[in-house]
């Protein structure tokens, strides 16, 4: 298995849209406005998120944008809608005084219609000053730009220009100098994996204990990984079978992936997450609530370094939709303290709670080998077992129960979690427990 820095062995992340979650404008119509200090609001937060048993910060862009964060129009100044330096500071050294890691999402696979330069290329062609930022067609008698995936406000850098590499590294090595402590790679699988195998030696050199997630979707996970030099992916197969699987009741989709997970944690430990600023929330994934607690059970006992996206410890809801405006739901502004969002369920805060306590005590899960066993549509056991590392560690197993009666564990097993603590012995109607064999 690659190396990776020892702190993210211990780490369980919370992930917040800084835009969304302090109530940006959408859109921002003044390249020029002076700040607003909404950044901070974060700092009011940073308690719950150790009394959760969270230590790791991510934050999705920070970076000076016209609308969502992902058109960047300056990697060197914090968005004027969220802050400054200062804030971004202050948030910074609040974070680390707790011990909370801090990761920031880097957009370099694109920049925004508005980048310096940009203009003058779509005027002059290869003969601008910047042509050699980014990737140029020919249209007819006109030099134009590639676009991400067929976003016009999204142009695609030059990832083979020597100084693409290098401005990565800079603004790698600005916010690392600021405190941060790694880099979500934003659309990663766009990225040529020879990029990132230019850019993050030098990097690493400077910060040996910065951490680097590249975003994946789809490809081989593990061989990109190994090829750029990253330390851990976006383990996006695992998300859909978590709450497929519980929805539609189909066990046999979890085991299948399940394997192929065990696969790659041979290689890499990934970042796994039941959803994200991009998705649907599971509160709305999975329509029977009786079986949130399974999908909070997977993602705190199988391998990988876990991520709640912020909201979801409180039992948020909220549906991505295909039109403008569609992220909204899933990216919503938050008061200042946690005791003011309206509609928490508490039974879930405490879930969340429990199960991350679980996961302090036994930090060898995040790079256990696992196995399924006894799977039907509504039954499925996954049994962990640590590494020679962690010798002497006594297996887990996860068994979980969607059926309308009762079920039971492996024999000579001690319950250790639960979801129905009064039925220490066996797993309720759908219910779910942890065993020590």
């Amino acid at each position: 298995m690659a190396a990776m820095p020892d702190w993210t062995r211990y780490a369980i992340f919370w992930g917040v849209f800084p835009l969304g979650f302090t109530g940006a404008e959408d859109v921002r119509d003044d390249l020029d406005r002076p700040a607003v200090h909404r950044l901070r609001r974060l700092i009011g937060w940073l308690d719950h998120l150790v009394a959760l048993g969270c230590n790791g910060l991510l934050l999705n862009p920070l970076f000076a944008s016209m609308s969502h964060g992902y058109d960047t129009l300056d990697y060197f100044r914090i968005d004027p809608r969220v802050g400054d330096d200062e804030d971004f500071d202050a948030l910074v050294a609040a974070c680390h005084e707790r011990g909370i890691r801090v990761v920031l999402d880097g957009v370099f696979n694109h920049v925004g219609r508005g980048y310096p330069g940009l203009d003058e290329v779509l005027e002059r062609g290869a003969e601008a000053p910047a042509a050699h930022l980014f990737k140029l067609h020919t249209d007819g008698d006109r030099v134009d730009v590639e676009v991400f995936e067929g976003e016009q406000q999204l142009v695609e850098l030059n990832h083979g220009d020597a100084g693409v590499q290098q401005l990565v590294r800079d603004v790698m090595l600005h916010w690392l100098e600021r405190g941060v402590d790694g880099w979500r790679l934003d659309a990663a699988y766009a990225v040529p994996a020879q990029f990132w195998a230019a850019v993050v030696p030098a990097v690493r050199e400077r910060f040996p204990d910065a951490w680097f997630l590249g975003e994946m979707i789809h490809g081989d996970y593990a061989g990109y990984a190994a090829t750029a030099g990253l330390d851990s992916i976006t383990q996006y197969e695992l998300w859909k079978a978590m709450w497929s699987s519980i929805e539609n009741q189909n066990f046999y989709e979890l085991e299948h992936t399940l394997g192929r997970h065990a696969e790659l944690c041979e290689r890499i430990v990934p970042f796994t997450f039941l959803d994200n600023h991009d998705t649907t929330r599971v509160a709305s994934q999975i329509g029977d609530r009786r079986h949130w607690g399974h999908a909070i059970a997977l993602l705190l006992f199988l391998p990988g370094i876990p991520c709640l996206y912020y909201g979801d410890e409180l039992g948020l809801a909220g549906v991505k939709e295909q039109r403008l405006g569609g992220d909204d739901a899933i990216r919503p502004t938050m008061p200042e303290q946690p005791d003011q969002v309206e509609g928490t369920n508490a039974g879930v805060l405490e879930l969340y709670r429990r199960l991350i306590a679980f996961r302090r005590r036994t930090p060898w899960l995040t790079d256990a080998r696992i196995v399924s066993s006894d799977v039907s549509n509504t039954y499925l056991q996954i049994t962990a077992t640590a590494r020679d590392d962690a010798a002497g560690e006594r297996p887990l197993t996860l068994v979980l129960n969607l059926a309308d009666r009762a079920a039971g564990v492996p024999e000579g097993a001690e319950v250790i979690e639960t979801s129905h603590p009064d039925q220490p012995h066996h797993v309720a109607a759908h219910g779910w427990a942890i065993a020590r064999s």
